[in-house]
């Protein structure tokens, strides 16, 4: 009779020593929804690799009882593409900042989402860069004043999922800190999509970016600033719920439901398997207080990925090839019998 595992909990990903973030770091609360939603995935904990590059997020596999690597500033992402090439058995999550995979690693970062290799990344996108004491980062407003930037940034920041759709990404997500039950669903999400999937979290760095979400995930304000897409389900928001999402000839706008003669059937309803991204590209775009900023799934469409093509690819050449040995392949092509 075949043994029933018994099912994993949040204690069996959980390390006996301390996690050496900042008191207060949004890192804690994501490091949690993450130990929380493995159990849920079915994976086992030997199969399990968590990868991480340079910054605050990249101490993340030593928090994970898994297995991990701590890699080079930027190149998790490169390593962990070889890595699910080599083994695609396992299931590799690589977590990484706003700085660590949009700046030294952009090109990585990018290639990965194109080849939709099945991997899955956390962003940590506090728009600063923590680690090394609070330079301005991709993702750092127009005219914020930092470290390196006295006078105000003049760069014009990132918005990670215009880079995600760019890419031709086949999954993307946005959470927030501060909602543990919603990052907890969204991991699950993501874990069980077959592709790149990139999570942005929402994260707060308490010592030198302290409250730059603030303003739309409080919890005076977040009703109202803040959308929940839900597949299938219509765009409504706000405290009262009676605020909606309209297509207004080009563009989305915010419309209150019973003025104008505005009912529910107006209100537009989220599609996240449509493999046209336009609708993906702009609501991963909205921004506040023009429009509330989206969180939840987005985009999740189902495509081949590069490590089951590459591995269909070997299983194809091995069957066509007429090298099947060493023997074989020295004596193919010109070979010459000396005497």
């Amino acid at each position: 009779m075949e043994e029933v595992k018994e099912k994993l909990t949040r204690a069996d990903f959980q390390i006996d020593g301390p996690v050496k973030w900042c008191a207060g770091c949004g890192g804690y609360p994501i490091l949690a929804a993450v130990q929380k939603a493995l159990p849920e995935t079915g994976v086992t904990k030997e199969n399990v690799v968590f990868v991480s590059g340079i910054g605050c997020s990249s101490r993340f596999p030593y928090y994970m009882k898994t297995y991990g690597f701590h890699t080079m500033h930027g190149r998790a992402t490169a390593i962990a593409s070889g890595l699910k090439a080599a083994r695609p058995d396992l299931n590799v999550w690589i977590t990484t900042g706003d700085g660590d995979s949009m700046a030294i690693g952009g090109n990585h970062f990018i290639h990965m989402i194109r080849r939709n290799i099945d991997v899955n990344v956390l962003i940590f996108n506090n728009k600063i860069y923590g680690l090394t004491k609070g330079q301005y980062s991709p993702t750092t407003p127009f005219g914020a004043v930092t470290k390196t930037s006295p006078y105000g940034t003049i760069e014009r920041p990132f918005e990670p999922g215009e880079l995600v759709m760019g890419a031709q990404g086949t999954f993307f997500a946005r959470v927030a800190d501060k909602e543990p039950k919603g990052m907890e669903e969204v991991f699950i999400d993501a874990a069980k999509h077959k592709g790149t999937s990139i999570i942005e979290v929402l994260q707060n760095c308490v010592i030198f970016n302290d409250a730059t979400h603030e303003c739309i995930v409080g919890k005076d304000v977040r009703d109202d600033r803040i959308i929940l897409l839900e597949h299938g389900k219509k765009m409504i928001f706000g405290k009262e719920r009676n605020k909606g999402l309209v297509f207004d000839g080009s563009n989305i706008k915010v419309v209150t439901i019973g003025e104008n003669g505005i009912t529910e059937d107006d209100i537009l309803v989220h599609d996240m398997t449509t493999q046209n991204p336009n609708m993906h590209y702009i609501l991963a775009r909205m921004s506040y207080p023009e429009l509330p900023v989206a969180v939840g799934v987005i985009r999740s469409v189902k495509q081949p990925t590069y490590d089951e093509m590459l591995e269909q690819q070997i299983i194809d050449a091995e069957a066509n090839s007429k090298v099947k040995n060493v023997k074989d392949l020295l004596n193919s092509g010109k070979v010459f019998d000396i005497k």
